[in-house]
């Protein structure tokens, strides 16, 4: 069996001085490898509805139903609204010019399908024409709506408008907001790093080296996902590959940050820069894999959302996180030993024999008297921390859900600005009515459903399939599609069906959004406890200590609970309050899997020092000493995030606010004074079942630190 030495060298080979060469050898060809690939992500991107639907949802199989007994691939209906420029009622030259645009947008129709209206407003101020494309039609021809709009812009006589709305000028917002992710988010994310990376080191080395390491860990991160959904059948959409990157490079940073801190630490110590990086490697990986693992776990579970698009998140985040660390703990190390003391530059640290005696504070004097203030009023910290969190978490009261799809991108547009505009003249949900589908012998009795429910507005005349007996009927709801009151009317339709035995499937945008909200409530119900053992199980291997995770795991959970409510307060001010019901599953991943490392970094580093200098000092010792790396840490995660605030699609910019004050949150306030705090309170029972501190010093023959001796911690 390889001795602790032994094992302790093989961990630490990339950063000696003939395992670089190799190490640096192996990343060469992953490099090739990463940058061969990631560019071939786009080729297995797909955005499709389906891809965001719950897999066995009725609105699910009403879509397969479009999609393989109708020749149209399924529908995606385009909405053109004319309206006066003055507001005024439309005339007989309106109305003419609205017909033959109707001839000439059939053109543009799914097979089989024409283009209905145009339908005047009860109110006269309004035409709409209802023209059904292709569900794929702005995937598979992007500029399909410029020319659809130039046919309409053409006979427009002087003094009307004409705008697009519906189903697929949202599906091309959509796909302009997606492109906007790839390109602007990559650049914004470096240049946050680059500033944090500069802010933290002054070093010129400092900043170009790591950030050449995390860019390489990115671009395998993306070959991962492109092999992911090449060869594995992984869905990778816009969403989840926009995530992986301000993922790799915030969890990338971090363990930057603690590597080269830790570094920067032992050459102080040790004359030998290899030596030196050992004990660094060896020092920070057990934390960093410990991390690493908590999310790895956390996101393993995500596959059993029964949403097809929570359900991917799993898999290609697993790829960034393993790239990240792996790049952290072999190829950093390998570049770093190649520089030395020179990579500090123009602050070198100078080799000190008295360095390993010196009191922490010497060098951090700032988190010193931070320790300090903490050991003189532990149990009062600890309530006041406490207590200002579930304070933050009051806000959750005040937090709405159901963002409808007009709410989806953080900017107005076209499609959103119209569909405001024909609500004033046409019932709430004309821009995406509910499609019921049912077989041709039923289609009477269906009709009689949807005519005797007076929530429904308009019935639409059926249209039959040309690959069977079935027949869609669209029906218009009185309530806005995203409403309350629109899901309520789908429900109860299914019901009535029900209970009339007709064979009927109620799809649409309103039925998606009701199937959407009951599965996104059951993978809240699994996946959170699945998440939240992930956690307690990971802290509790790592310090062998049952109290210490039960406590470090509330603690977690308290954070989040306080960066919802801040969040909630944040949002509404920015205008954008009402959030998805993803954004409470999405936003526990991130805060409870991710902020935990900065607990995991700080109890890490406790279980090291306690069993040389006794509990109380030992705690305080490893506050002083981490403080500084690990709310730098803090800010680089925070800091990444909040690029997702700034994207035009709001749920992500949703969760860029969550994570950046839930990481601010966890950093400062749960990390560097309740955690530290409770575990001067609760004492050596923190170790229960281990008493590492007593076992640990009588087999070291070291005695432990008085509690005189934390004035000089």
């Amino acid at each position: 069996m390889p001795t602790p030495t032994l094992r302790r060298a093989r961990s630490a080979f990339a950063g000696t001085r003939r395992g670089r060469w190799p190490a640096l050898a192996v990343w060469v060809l992953l490099a090739a490898v990463g940058f061969a690939l990631a560019p071939k992500l786009g080729d297995v991107q797909d955005d499709s509805q389906i891809n965001w639907l719950p897999a066995d949802a009725e609105s699910t199989e009403a879509l397969r139903l479009a999609e393989t007994e109708f020749d149209d691939d399924g529908v995606s209906s385009l909405l053109v609204l004319y309206t006066a420029a003055d507001g005024s009622a439309l005339d007989a030259e309106a109305f003419a010019a609205a017909e033959a645009d109707r001839a000439a947008l059939d053109r543009f129709a799914a097979a089989g399908e024409t283009t209905a209206g145009p339908i005047p407003s009860e109110d006269g101020r309004a035409l709409m024409l209802v023209v059904p494309l292709p569900e794929t039609a702005v995937d598979d021809d992007p500029a399909i709506l410029d020319r659809a709009d130039a046919a309409v812009q053409a006979g427009l006589p002087a003094g009307t408008e004409a705008g697009f709305t519906g189903g697929a000028a949202f599906a091309r917002d959509m796909e302009s907001a997606f492109e906007e992710l790839d390109g602007p988010l990559t650049w914004m994310t470096v240049a946050v790093v680059a500033i944090v990376l500069a802010l933290s080191y002054r070093s010129p080395l400092l900043l170009v080296l790591p950030l050449a390491c995390i860019a390489v860990a990115e671009q395998l991160a993306t070959a991962l996902a492109y092999l992911l959904g090449e060869y594995a059948d992984v869905t990778v959409n816009g969403q989840n590959t926009g995530i992986l990157t301000v993922l790799v490079f915030g969890v990338s940073t971090d363990y930057t940050l603690l590597l080269v801190s830790r570094y920067r630490e032992e050459l102080r110590r040790d004359e030998d820069r290899f030596a030196a990086m050992q004990t660094a490697l060896t020092r920070t990986m057990p934390a960093v894999l410990a991390s690493a693992g908590t999310v790895v776990l956390a996101l393993a579970v995500m596959p059993l959302a029964s949403v097809s698009s929570t359900a991917a998140l799993g898999p290609v985040l697993i790829a960034g996180v393993v790239s990240a660390v792996i790049a952290s703990m072999t190829l950093l190390p390998a570049v770093l030993s190649l520089f030395g003391r020179a990579l500090f530059w123009p602050v070198v640290p100078r080799y000190d024999p008295a360095e390993a005696h010196a009191p922490a504070q010497r060098r951090h004097r700032f988190w010193g008297r931070i320790a300090g203030a903490v050991s003189a009023r532990p149990r009062l910290i600890a309530l006041a921390a406490t207590a200002g969190l579930a304070l933050l978490a009051l806000g959750w009261t005040g937090l709405s859900t159901g963002l409808e799809q007009s709410q989806t991108l953080t900017t107005e547009t076209e499609s959103q600005r119209v569909a405001t505009e024909m609500a004033e003249h046409y019932p709430a949900g004309a821009s995406e009515p509910a499609e019921v589908y049912v077989h041709a012998a039923d289609a009477d009795a269906a009709l009689a459903v949807l005519e005797a429910d007076d929530r429904v507005a308009q019935v639409l005349e059926p249209v039959a399939a040309t690959g069977s007996d079935r027949v869609r009927i669209d029906a218009i709801l009185a309530g806005a599609p995203s409403s309350a009151a629109a899901q309520d009317t789908v429900a109860d339709l299914r019901n009535a069906f029900a209970d009339d035995g007709t064979d009927a499937l109620v799809g649409g945008a309103t039925a998606t959004r009701l199937d959407l909200v009951d599965a996104n409530n059951r993978d809240l119900a699994l996946l959170i406890p699945l998440i939240f053992a992930v956690v307690f199980a990971v802290i509790m291997i790592l310090l062998r200590a049952a109290v210490a995770a039960l406590v470090l795991t509330l603690a977690t959970v308290l954070s989040f609970a306080a960066a919802i409510g801040t969040a909630a307060v944040v949002l509404d001010l920015l205008g954008h309050g009402t959030v998805d019901t993803t954004f409470f599953l999405f936003g526990f991943l991130f805060l409870v899997a991710m902020g935990v490392d900065y607990t995991i970094f700080l109890m890490t580093r406790v279980r090291e020092e306690v069993p040389r200098w006794g509990h109380r000092v030992g705690t305080l010792r490893a506050l002083t000493l981490t403080g500084g790396v690990i709310t730098s840490a803090g800010l680089v995660l925070a800091a990444t995030f909040t690029v997702l605030a700034l994207m035009p699609l709001t749920f992500l910019m949703q969760i860029g606010v969550v994570v950046c004050v839930g990481v601010l949150a966890d950093a400062i306030i749960v990390r560097s004074l309740l955690v530290p705090a409770l575990a001067l309170w609760i004492g050596e029972r923190l170790w229960w079942p281990g008493g590492i501190a007593k076992r640990r010093d009588a087999a070291a023959g070291t005695p432990a630190a008085t509690d005189r001796e934390s004035a000089s911690v």
